[in-house]
């Protein structure tokens, strides 16, 4: 099967069709319409074989995690989720792995009203990179940038899982509970973009991260940013009973702070905002949990347990 057969078979005729793309895959680019008063955010994101995802990994779950981590960094933005394009490289033609996989994406494309735009596909070691666009109307983008101390910290969801889910998926720890095995693992491989919570928190939240390389690795973009200092106490992290009920204590803890691919929304909050926090995620069904507070020490990330100094010296996932 040629390129442009599988373009055309395998993506565009799965397609959905957004009003807004005035010429969608088919041609040398794409020709979109941005609404007024709307600003164009775009994120990119690539995940490589035997670095992002396992190779035994399904191309259903691949195409799906693809997309919803570029999702996540829009949720992060503030942003509603509009396009995707799809650079594909795989080592050979593979029809029911590409059936599978194109499958996966547009499950999560119409779930989210997202369309697929173009892109390229070529031969070569097997990785996806995804660009996606979305819109967030001026002045509203959330940023790393605007927090300032005093501001309270919170995050979505739990920590850690997606983590433990990587290390079963290795064979590095095999649990008696299936129930808690098949959650950790849809944790790691279907991770869910919080794109309703980030759209809400645009009037709420001073900045915002996704939670993609750890909660340590994360924060530290935000204090930098922010040129701020944070406390984080280790009580109020917000940890699944699949995970506790997985790993000791201390493991537990290890991999709410270090571990990756959760993809929650990590957010700080102003004093004079916190009143409007609860009624505005109550609106985007989401739970955030308060697990610390900024302050001028700037860029000094400390640690306490049970109002005493806690020692942690793992680090996030580090690129290079």
């Amino acid at each position: 099967m040629k390129e442009f057969n599988v373009i055309d078979h395998f993506f565009k005729a799965k397609s959905i069709q957004r009003k807004d793309v005035i010429v969608g895959i088919g041609d040398d680019g794409a020709v979109t319409h941005i609404p007024q008063g709307q600003a164009l955010v775009t994120t990119t994101d690539t995940l490589l074989s035997g670095v992002h995802f396992l190779p035994e990994t399904s191309p259903h779950a691949i195409a799906q995690k693809a997309v919803a981590v570029n999702l996540s960094d829009l949720a992060a933005m503030g942003a509603e989720p509009a396009w995707i394009s799809l650079s594909l490289s795989l080592p050979a033609v593979d029809e029911a792995w590409l059936e599978a996989f194109s499958n996966g994406l547009q499950e999560h494309a119409e779930y989210y009203s997202v369309q697929l735009i173009g892109g390229d596909t070529v031969q070569g070691p097997l990785a996806i990179t995804i660009t996606a666009q979305g819109f967030v109307p001026f002045d509203q983008a959330l940023t790393r940038s605007q927090a300032q101390p005093g501001d309270s910290i919170y995050v979505t969801g739990t920590l850690g899982d997606a983590g433990l889910g990587l290390d079963i998926a290795q064979k590095k720890y095999v649990l008696e509970d299936q129930l808690n095995t098949d959650y950790l693992l849809n944790r790691l491989n279907y991770p869910t973009p919080r794109l309703m919570a980030g759209t809400c928190l645009r009037r709420v939240a001073s900045a915002c991260i996704d939670v993609s390389d750890g909660l340590v690795s994360d924060i530290s973009h935000i204090l930098k940013a922010s040129g701020c200092g944070a406390t984080v106490h280790i009580d109020k992290l917000p940890m699944s009973q699949a995970l506790k009920e997985s790993v000791s204590s201390q493991q537990a803890i290890d991999y709410a702070l270090s571990a990756g691919d959760d993809y929650e929304l990590l957010f700080t909050v102003s004093e004079e905002q916190k009143g409007h926090l609860e009624t505005t995620l109550a609106n985007a069904n989401v739970h955030a949990t308060y697990i610390g507070q900024l302050n001028g020490s700037v860029g000094k990330l400390e640690f306490r347990q049970a109002d005493k100094p806690y020692e942690f010296n793992v680090k996030g996932y580090q690129h290079f």
